[in-house]
């Protein structure tokens, strides 16, 4: 699947104009106070965690810029200031802790200090590129821009990524001019204009922008694996730039954080009918009434993910419920000897399907095509079908099992 965005439209929410790569409402983010970054005398105590020197106000939710920051290598003296010199080389920290937030380990502190850092060497013709404090962007980006001279300014926001941070607003015009003048980016650098991320249009009002710090915005590419060749092709981005995958790859990946996510209602569920199914006919029961429902649950976190594009509809409940129904078939053909009474198989084929296909109406989150007014008429006609569906089957399976 592959969305390209031709040029960045203009639609007016509460009165005020943003650019926007779709139209939504966004939030803008409140601007707060920077702490003061002079550590004054260095034997203080209280101001061991602030950089060494006076250099621009870098604080919020992510903290301060010091030696500790990811990639570390050193100060860089600038006209406003030291700045923070980083690598470009991520280390195995770095790729564990990728990991780690893929299965939704520390996931809401995964962020780094937001502020201006400086890859290589850059002067003050060098070009500014902004990206989100969440870590995994930081570090990508910065990868990314190996070998060359470049300022990375990181904006605060609470560690989510560029995109859904723009959607919720901070990633956003209020936090972008805030951070500019916290940084004293009018003085590291002579040339005026910001190299943003297409995925973060929706949160930023150019113009707003322009109008009170001075700084322009160029709007570069969607992946960051384009960034450098964006920056050699004169920052003019192609065709292929614009363009949104939602590759394989790009869907397996998501599928750790779903069952993370789900792990404690499944975990719950499966619990309860293992349970309700040992009580009443025996360890036998229990076990083939909880490998259905694992089943059920697995085919519609994981399996509509992986096969999304070749499974028939438009929408995710459909596709979860038609894989859930393929996996009860097949579970059917498997345990034919396991002696459930027919009221208790006619149950999981009525119940199962809809858990199914309740979690891979959960997926559309993860999505790069589902519209919001789609989704929300997609739970209008589908939450009620899935909850009748398994209220029947809870009551068909719980008076099988007692009667």
């Amino acid at each position: 699947m592959r969305l390209t965005f031709r040029n960045i439209s203009t639609c007016t929410s509460s009165g005020k104009t943003r650019y926007k790569t779709n139209c939504c409402t966004v939030k803008p983010d409140t601007l707060r106070p920077s702490a003061d970054c002079c550590s004054g005398n260095s034997n203080n105590n209280a101001n061991q965690d602030k950089p060494p020197c006076c250099g621009p106000a870098t604080v919020l939710n992510g903290g301060l810029i010091n030696e500790n920051v990811p990639g570390f290598t050193g100060w860089l003296e600038t006209a406003t200031g030291p700045i923070a010199q980083i690598s470009t080389a991520l280390t195995w920290t770095d790729h564990l802790g990728a990991c780690k937030v893929r299965w939704g380990i520390g996931r809401m502190s995964y962020i780094v200090p937001p502020g201006l850092y400086a890859i290589g060497t850059p002067d003050a013709d060098a070009a500014v590129v902004v990206t989100a404090n969440y870590k995994m962007s930081y570090d990508l980006v910065r990868n990314s821009l190996a070998g060359r001279n470049v300022w990375l300014l990181v904006l605060e926001t609470n560690g989510v990524n560029v995109w859904c941070a723009a959607g919720k607003g901070t990633f956003g015009t209020d936090e972008l001019v805030s951070r500019i003048n916290m940084a004293g980016l009018h003085n590291a650098v002579t040339q005026r204009q910001l190299i943003l991320p297409i995925l973060g249009a929706p949160g930023i009002a150019a113009h707003e922008v322009a109008k009170k710090t001075g700084f322009t915005i160029r709007y570069a590419t969607i992946r960051v694996n384009d960034l450098p060749e964006y920056l050699e092709n004169g920052m003019n981005t192609t065709t292929a730039m614009r363009q949104l995958t939602f590759n394989t790859y790009e869907r397996v990946v998501l599928i750790p954080i779903e069952l993370s996510s789900n792990l404690k209602k499944i975990t719950l569920c499966g619990g309860a009918l293992f349970l309700a199914g040992l009580l009443a006919e025996g360890a036998k029961t229990g076990t083939v009434l909880l490998t259905a429902y694992l089943g059920a649950a697995l085919s519609g976190l994981a399996i509509v993910p992986l096969l999304l594009p070749w499974i028939p509809g438009r929408s995710f409940a459909f596709k979860g419920a038609l894989t859930g129904l393929i996996w009860i078939c097949c579970f059917y053909l498997l345990a034919e000897n396991s002696n459930l009474i027919p009221s208790a198989w006619l149950a999981i084929f009525i119940a199962l399907p809809a858990i199914s296909a309740y979690h891979a109406l959960n997926f559309t989150g993860c999505t790069v095509y589902t519209s919001r007014s789609g989704v929300k008429k997609e739970m209008r006609l589908a939450i009620p079908l899935m909850g009748t569906a398994a209220t029947i089957g809870i009551i068909l399976l719980i008076t099988g099992l007692i009667c």
